[in-house]
């Protein structure tokens, strides 16, 4: 057998990935040859006759199948980018994906404006998985400090391990939690991209997402809704008196969780796009003075 090049290598990959009909086959093929060949974009243009090992081959070969297989492409890499960050993946972590950059680009100036008129800003991330939202905003305002719960220990050892390679460690705190249930404290910012796939929907999401995301960091509900009701009925006693809360939202359901924050005293500030143009994430602010207690008592002496 002849020695395999760089080249053929990536040809192999992508025409085996675009006969399986998988989207975009040179970009996946070219992600998978350079991780598995320690190669680079450049080095395949440059010296696309480089000779590969027969067990780096092998190795290529492997994931192209598993790709073909359905898993997704970040997957078999075990890593992804996002907002510049280099974050691993776990089973327990969802795969953060582009559209959940924009609830960060939401809440990121005021994280920035709350840091810059406290000297911090106190993060919370509801359902952090592999830390993602928690970690960007981190990176980006080196004055915030963030906790990030969840109720997946695996999610929470691979948001340790996230945010440890990015050099931000120090200012984040894993802690296992359902919802607010261990919180303590109250936060400048209360971020969240919750699950929010209505339940019977979920068999009819791709292979990709179905098959490799965990079930429990996509399922919403019957409704899809039912994070944003907890989210928005107890974090009013998490926030500070300046606070804020950005949540990431299912393309249609907008004008649904606009209207659950709105019924418990939110006032929307802004809302967000994503790339696709798609409605895809929501600023809130309490425009009550009242303490979530006192609503409630309140409720029950008008039922009276």
């Amino acid at each position: 057998m002849p020695p395999v090049t760089l080249a053929w290598l990536l040809r192999e990959a992508k025409q085996r990935l675009a006969n399986a009909g998988v989207d975009d086959p040179a970009l996946e093929a070219r992600l998978i040859v350079e991780h598995f060949s320690d190669t680079t974009q450049t080095q395949a243009i440059t010296h696309p006759g480089c000779e590969v090992e027969s067990a780096t081959a092998e190795q290529v070969m492997a994931a192209v199948d598993r790709r073909i297989t359905g898993m997704p492409v970040h997957r078999i890499l075990g890593h992804r980018g996002f907002y510049g960050l280099k974050l691993t993946l776990s089973p327990g972590t969802l795969e953060p994906r582009p559209d959940t950059e924009t609830l960060v680009d939401l809440a990121l100036p005021e994280a920035r404006r709350i840091a810059a008129a406290k000297g911090t800003c106190r993060i919370l991330d509801l359902g952090t998985g592999s830390g993602a939202i928690a970690l960007a905003l981190l990176s980006a305002v080196p004055q915030a400090k963030a906790v990030g719960t969840d109720i997946s220990a695996d999610a929470l050892e691979t948001a340790n391990r996230n945010a440890d390679m990015n050099g931000v460690a120090e200012r984040f705190v894993a802690l296992r939690s359902d919802w607010f249930e261990s919180v303590d404290g109250q936060f400048d910012l209360i971020v969240s991209n919750p699950p929010y796939i209505p339940t019977a929907e979920l068999e009819t999401l791709p292979r990709e997402v179905r098959e490799h995301d965990p079930k429990v960091a996509l399922d919403g509900g019957p409704d899809g809704l039912s994070p944003y009701r907890v989210i928005a009925a107890e974090a009013y006693d998490r926030l500070t008196r300046e606070g804020f809360v950005a949540v990431e939202t299912g393309y249609d359901q907008k004008a649904a969780v606009a209207g659950i924050f709105t019924a418990e005293d939110y006032a929307v500030l802004k809302t967000a796009r994503d790339l696709g143009r798609r409605d895809r994430a929501l600023l809130f602010a309490p425009v009550r003075e009242r303490t979530h207690a006192e609503k409630t008592l309140g409720k029950v002496a008008e039922c009276r």
